[in-house]
């Protein structure tokens, strides 16, 4: 047996509500119960069905009412859940002649859950009528369906979404009425068998087509696909009414056609849906069947043939003689494994394996001894609220660990938990209990369970002070209180014996103050006089009210009126109390108000009111109050004065309207005795019988007014007026002249745009006396003499927006005014205006910085500017939170880029920009996020130009002009030093701006040159870069010049470098020779490197003279310093003089003559590091990125010639960046240098 179901959990672990009957004895709701069957693979593997079923209630006593119904939320056009409304029923025809709508309701609106609702023990009154419990079967449309599946809401469909049993019993609010549907189909039951017909109806007065319905049954099962014998569905339309009728006819209900069903109608963009319900009763009566029978698939009809019929248990079946012997089914399939079920029932013809299986499910099996528990929690406690309950479990094995749960959650010790062990014993103490602890407990020892439900009752609330009796009057507020025992506790309140209303709309309200219950009843009338009793758990109290009427007091009486003939009548009386009514009386008949009579009542006063005064209103009137015996009265009198019977002319309004140029005759009827003498009138001017063109006639009975030919002044108020003995009459005739209208007055065109402009004009000063029924409107190009006419249809408003123009060309419009005699004459064109479009919005705008007190925006160009060209642009903010835009700038700024300034630090603004143009100003641009006008601290960095990483070199006499950027927020505190100390303003002039430092000499002298320091700080941060500034001269003369040898023709001279070098490396020097007897000098050898040389190819017999010239980078030294002797050369025989040599060691060890420099590379670009080595032998280069030795990298390219050391990085990115080194190694020793490598990230600047 699978294990019980817990109190408050459903088995997939959603908590249930309780189902109780009805406190009227109605019947509980019918039981309905999910059983899914396993596909055959999991029945041949052995796995048991899931099953979810409740058997029915036996009529010997009570078991809790389950149901399982699926949910589903029902889609709206608004996207709200809630059901539409519906009005109409559902009928249906039952086969059998007794078959009846069981109840015609409006569409039950689904639940909002998409889980099942559930069960609850709750005693079940029996019945064994028709109404009884049912059960309904769910089975899956195809084998097929894997078992995961079959847990889904979604894979039912033979019983659709509904409304679980916690929902029938709460109120059901009004949904808001339907947009397509205005009928539809309402719940309802039939017999099984029966016939039942669904309607739907569509309004289709909106409809330009007809609209699309679809019905479901279930979550997502079409019937469209399901038609046949048993489901035919109709469409038709009345012409008259214009409605569509949609019907869904359900032929031969069966069990399984019980469920939820859903109605949708869409048309385009709407859609409409509407639930309900379909409940199909069984026909009582059972008859043992042959379970081989039972569970054969039905082969009796075409349309049946093949569908598995589960009701074939509880339907009356003829046995068919069967020869085979008999066999208890039963007995084999207890005895089987699972495995052999699906051969057991093809030996025996049992076709629906599936239900046999449930069948099996249903059997009671015998309960294994548990191995972990020697005694398990009883079946159910009790115990009273704010006691303490005791839950005591046995176990077999001691050291199993225990765990206790509550409603599936596991429960941890606390001061209202408390676990104790006694032995093998385990036990649970709760304690102070409350309703909340009302729920199913469980206790897990290893994988055994045991489960227990505890039922905490609640103790008897009392009425500790009762009701008291009340005696008052009308209109005066009662307030009825009574104390209970507890707080919190529900009364209930009582009046002869019936419960009181106490809904929104009720004059009973009730209130609870702690212990304390009202009841209140405002505004007291007679009818509220009665027993009134309340009601507790524990008791009741009762007390009688007394309302009676207050004394009657007249503070105006009834006064006799004298009344003419047709005016209204109006008796007044006035009372108290106000609320008492009364009734009238007319020569002691009863006076019932009508058309012409009116009775008023309000307050104190009473007012009786007849509109039109008649001969036989005369008479003696009373008003009786109801309730006393005292009454008023007075009379009425009515007199006949002279009378103008204007309705006879059957001219609405009394307005005669005619046509200018046309003869007017206006007869009207009059009365009065005697006759009365007539004047007609128009203004302060009386109309007299002998006029020529306008006359007034008299003749017995009536009166005329003639016009020979109307004139618009003619049209006014005629005033007619009777006299006679009784009184005087007046009456007022107006006559309207009517024409054509005056053209209105020329349009005025206010707003213009690309290719349309808005006109708005004034009605034309005289409209001919007849309502303006339109306008018409004309345009024409301002170089054009041709109108064309833009409306032929009337436009009723006094505004228009012609489109479709050109932009940039002069336009002209003009009105004409319409009314029913005809079209006016044109208006006077309007002003030529030139429809321009406003440019399209700035594009990317963007925060470039921000100050404590400045923020800099900057954005491109609209990308539509049109003809009106740009004129600029328009910078507005405001503080984040308001709409209070400030313009920035108050003349337009040509830029992309402006500052606005001003602001208060710390605030947050939003900026916009427009462009603007002759036409307006364009959608503005906004950003998308607030700015903190606060500067952002960025840390000073120093980018020194490429050329000035290395000495910067001058020659005396030029200017130095150097300009070294830097970066940093806010603006950052530059100081220069040179050698360490401070740089003095009269020597060099250093102007430093927020982004770059310039130092500038104006004429370089050699005590310029140093190493320059820079130091840029913001705040705590610090960057310093130094500068080398060399200032180069001439330089001097060689020291000493000497002739150390001659010999032959040769000459060999020695001397010593220049003192002076001119701040600048010697480059080479200058040899020149004389003759002893010229003195005149020629050039030997120039840029020649060394100190010592041997001139040559000299003249024998000739005395030489020689000077040397010291040059560096700047030219040669202005003096050379010359050879104190002079060298002979001798006409003797070479005389050869050998010296002793000793060779020179040229070896040493690696140094690097040109170190590397830090060096900033821009991403994309190729970079390179230079350096240059001298070493011999030849030093070994290697290269290092971070100290690690760069080898085989493609990305790297490395070369050596001549001692200069390159390494060149291929487009290198920020990942390149680092501390390289360059190392170079021989047999005498090793030298490294290193450098750091920067890659910055080029941005694109707008």
């Amino acid at each position: 047996m699978p294990e019980p179901t817990k109190k408050d959990e459903m088995p997939n672990g959603q908590p249930e509500e309780s189902v109780a009957p009805d406190s009227n004895g109605a019947l509980p709701l019918p039981e309905i119960s999910l059983e899914i069957s396993p596909p055959p693979e999991a029945v041949a593997e052995g796995k048991e069905p899931i099953e979810t079923d409740v058997k029915k209630p036996e009529p010997t006593e009570s078991e809790p009412l389950q149901a399982v119904v699926a949910q589903e939320p029902r889609p709206a056009e608004n996207g709200s859940n809630q059901p539409q409304a519906g009005g109409v029923g559902v009928k249906y025809q039952a086969e059998s002649g007794d078959s009846t709508v069981k109840e015609e309701s409006p569409c039950s609106p689904p639940p909002t859950d998409d889980d099942a609702a559930a069960t609850t023990p709750s005693p079940t009154p029996q019945a064994e009528d028709a109404n009884s419990l049912k059960k309904l079967s769910i089975e899956l449309p195809n084998d097929s369906v894997p078992v995961p599946a079959m847990g889904r809401k979604d894979s039912v469909w033979s019983l659709g979404d509904g409304q679980g049993p916690e929902d029938l019993e709460k109120p059901i609010d009004s949904p808001p009425r339907s947009t397509l549907l205005i009928e539809s189909p309402q719940s309802a039951s039939v017999p099984v068998g029966g016939d039942i017909t669904f309607v739907a109806k569509v309004e289709a007065k909106d409809l330009l087509r007809k609209p699309t319905i679809k019905w479901f049954k279930g979550k997502w099962m079409d019937l469209a696909s399901k038609t046949g014998k048993h489901l035919q569905l109709k469409e038709t339309f009345e012409r008259l009414t214009k409605i569509h009728t949609f019907e869904m006819h359900i032929i031969k209900a069966k069990e399984n056609y019980a469920g939820n069903y859903r109605c949708e109608v869409t048309y385009k963009d709407k859609f409409d849906s509407c639930s309900f319900d379909l409940e199909v009763k069984e026909v009582e009566g059972s008859q043992n069947v042959d379970i081989r029978s039972a569970f054969k698939r039905s082969s009796e009809g075409q349309d049946d043939a093949g569908e598995l019929d589960f009701s074939g248990l509880l339907k009356h079946r003829e046995p068919k003689q069967d020869d085979t012997p008999e066999v208890d089914v039963w007995e084999i399939l207890k005895n089987a494994r699972p495995d052999q079920y699906e051969k057991i029932a093809f030996t025996y013809g049992i076709t629906d394996l599936r239900g046999l299986l449930r069948r099996m499910k249903k059997i009671p099996k015998e309960e294994k001894k548990s191995e972990a528990f020697a005694k398990k929690l009883e079946p159910a406690y009790q115990v009273d609220k704010g006691g303490k309950i005791r839950l005591v479990v046995d176990l077999a094995d001691p050291t199993v660990e225990l765990k206790w749960y509550k409603n599936g959650q596991e429960i941890r010790p606390s001061p209202k938990y408390i676990f104790e062990h006694k032995g093998t014993q385990r036990i649970m103490v709760i304690n102070n209990c409350s309703v909340n602890d009302d729920a199913a407990y469980s206790v897990a020892a290893g994988d055994e369970k045991c489960a227990t439900e505890l039922f905490v009752k609640e103790l008897p609330i009392k009425i500790v002070k009762g009701i008291e009796a009340v005696k008052t009057t009308v209109n005066e507020r009662i307030e009825l209180e009574c104390e209970v025992s507890e707080e919190g506790a529900q009364v209930k309140w009582m009046k002869n014996g019936v419960e009181v209303p106490t809904g929104v709309r009720s004059r009973y309200r009730v209130k609870c103050e702690g212990t304390k219950h009202f009841l209140v009843i405002d505004d007291a009338s007679r009818e509220d006089t009665g027993t009134y009793s309340v009601m507790a758990t524990g008791g009741t109290s009762e007390a009688r009210i007394q309302v009676d009427l207050k004394p009657l007091k007249v503070h105006q009486d009834l006064q006799d009126t004298t009344v003419m003939l047709g005016e209204p009548i109006k008796l007044q009386c006035e009372i108290s109390p106000g609320n008492v009514p009364g009734r009238w009386y007319r020569n002691g008949q009863l006076i019932q108000p009508n058309d012409r009579i009116n009775i008023i009542h309000r307050n104190k006063v009473h007012r009786l009111e007849i509109a039109s005064s008649s001969l036989h209103d005369a008479g003696d009137y009373t008003f009786v109050p109801e309730g006393y015996s005292q009454s008023l009265s007075a009379k009425l009198h009515i007199i006949d004065p002279p009378r103008v019977h204007l309705e006879s002319l059957n001219f609405p309004d009394n307005t005669v309207t005619i046509v200018a140029g046309n003869k007017l005759r206006l007869e009207i009827p009059i009365s009065g005795e005697p006759a009365p003498r007539v004047v007609w009138m128009k203004g302060e001017r009386v109309i007299l019988e002998s006029g020529q063109r306008v006359r007034a006639e008299t003749y017995g009975d009536q009166t005329s007014l003639t016009i020979e030919v109307t004139e618009r002044e003619d049209t006014g108020n005629y005033k007619i007026v009777l006299q006679n003995e009784a009184g005087e009459a007046t009456a007022s005739v107006k006559i309207k002249v009517v024409d054509i209208p005056d053209p209105p007055e020329a349009p005025l065109v206010p707003v213009v745009g690309g290719d349309w402009c808005s006109m708005t004009w004034e009605p034309p000063k005289y409209d001919g006396s007849s309502p303006i029924l339109g306008y018409f409107i004309e345009r024409k190009k301002k170089q054009s003499s041709r109108w064309m006419r833009l409306n032929f249809d009337l436009i009723k408003e006094t505004s228009f927006e012609p489109k479709k123009m050109i932009e940039g060309v002069p336009y002209e419009v003009r009105i004409f005014a319409v009314n029913a005699i005809g079209v006016s004459k044109p208006s006077e064109p309007s002003k030529a205006f030139t429809p321009l479009a406003v440019t399209s919005e700035p594009t990317m705008l963007v925060v470039d910085d921000v100050t404590d007190t400045t923020v800099t925006v900057k954005w491109r160009p609209p990308e539509t500017i049109g003809a009106a060209g740009l004129d600029g642009y328009l910078v507005e903010y405001c503080i984040e939170g308001t709409d209070d835009w400030k313009i920035s700038n108050t003349e337009l700024t040509e830029k992309t880029k402006y500052t606005v300034t001003g602001l208060t630090p710390g605030c947050k603004i939003l900026v916009r920009v427009k462009a603007i143009n002759r036409a307006g100003a364009s959608t503005p641009r906004t950003l998308q996020h607030s700015i903190l006008v606060k500067e952002v601290i960025e840390p000073p960095k120093i980018r020194v130009p490429r050329h000035l990483k290395q000495t910067y070199t001058r020659r005396v006499g030029e200017a130095v002009n150097l300009v070294v950027p830097f970066m940093g927020k806010p603006r950052p505190k530059v100081t220069w030093l040179k050698d360490g100390k401070t740089i003095e303003p009269t020597d060099v002039s250093i102007r430093n701006t927020d982004c770059d430092s310039i130092i500038f000499i104006r004429k370089a002298e050699r005590s310029h040159s140093g190493k320059y320091e820079m130091n840029v700080q913001v705040e705590n941060h610090v960057d310093t870069a130094i500068l080398d500034i060399q200032i180069v001269d001439l330089p001097g003369p060689p020291m000493c010049v000497t002739i150390e040898d001659v010999w032959g023709g040769n000459v060999a001279l020695v001397w010593t470098p220049p003192k002076d070098n001119g701040n600048a490396p010697i480059t080479g020097y200058t040899i020149q020779k004389a003759d002893k007897k010229t003195m005149e000098w020629f050039t030997c050898i120039e840029h020649y490197h060394r100190t010592c040389i041997t001139i040559t190819e000299l003249v024998v017999g000739n005395e030489y003279f020689f000077r040397i010239f010291a040059e560096n980078m700047c030219g040669l030294s202005e003096t050379a310093t010359q050879t104190k002797k002079s060298a002979l050369i001798v006409k003797e025989g070479l005389q050869i003089k050998t010296h002793d040599y000793n060779d020179h060691d040229f070896k040493e060890a690696p140094k690097f003559t040109q170190p590397l420099i830090n060096t900033f590379a821009i991403a994309g670009y190729n970079a390179t590091l230079n350096c240059s080595v001298r070493a011999n032998p030849r030093a070994k280069v290697i290269w290092m990125k971070n100290k690690i030795a760069i080898l085989d990298d493609p990305r790297y390219r490395m070369f050596s010639n001549q001692g200069v050391c390159t390494l060149e990085i291929r487009k290198p990115s920020p990942y390149d960046g680092g501390m390289y080194s360059c190392k170079a190694i021989n047999d005498l020793g090793e030298a490294q240098v290193d450098c750091k490598l920067e890659v910055k990230v080029q941005t694109q600047e707008l």
